[in-house]
């Protein structure tokens, strides 16, 4: 079940020592352009400096806004599509329950040794991102770049319900840019 960020602070991050960091990235739209490999660095650089290492997995979807819609509606309680929602597997701890063969743990059963951390989810609307590049971001790459950082930093749980969790939010996602986003827009 995917679930929508909760206004608590920072999660506490840990690492893995071992195993890869992995970053799926899914277009499931066809409206606008979405550069796979191109965000998949992008957001693996972002978790890279926010402390994210090891055995770690982060979802980074693209949808067309029909489905960025149902998923406001029922996850946000508000109509029409939105450009970015963030879905964090909230838990620090890591739950056995059903394992992909179909079986339960239990005590026959020794809980897997390795179960990668679980970040959590950002969907992308492109559409919208296009829409409100002009009036925010300034084109389209940069406006989902900055996507993809703001739903990245709510899945690692910043906020910007406050005031002064907007402004730290914001000065992070400027740092953030700076530094792994060759923006376009002059």
């Amino acid at each position: 079940m995917i679930r929508p960020a909760p206004p608590t602070g920072p999660r506490r991050r840990r690492r893995a020592e071992e195993g890869d960091l992995e970053v799926f990235v899914a277009d499931e739209q066809d409206r606008h352009p979405v550069d796979i490999a191109r965000w998949e660095a992008l957001a693996r650089n972002v978790l890279g400096a926010e402390g994210v290492f090891g055995d770690a997995e982060l979802a980074l979807l693209f949808i067309d806004e029909a489905a960025m819609a149902e998923l406001n509606q029922r996850f946000m309680g508000h109509e029409g599509p939105t450009d970015v929602l963030s879905f964090p597997i909230d838990d620090d701890e890591i739950l056995i329950g059903r394992s992909p063969d179909g079986s339960t743990s239990g005590p026959d059963r020794d809980p897997p040794s390795e179960v990668p951390l679980l970040l959590g989810d950002v969907v992308i609307c492109p559409s919208v991102a296009a829409r409100n590049a002009p009036s925010h971001a300034g084109n389209y790459d940069d406006e989902v770049a900055l996507l993809i950082v703001h739903g990245i930093l709510h899945v690692l749980g910043m906020d910007h319900a406050e005031v002064d969790e907007e402004a730290a939010m914001q000065a992070r996602e400027r740092d953030l840019l700076a530094r792994f986003h060759e923006g376009t827009a002059s």
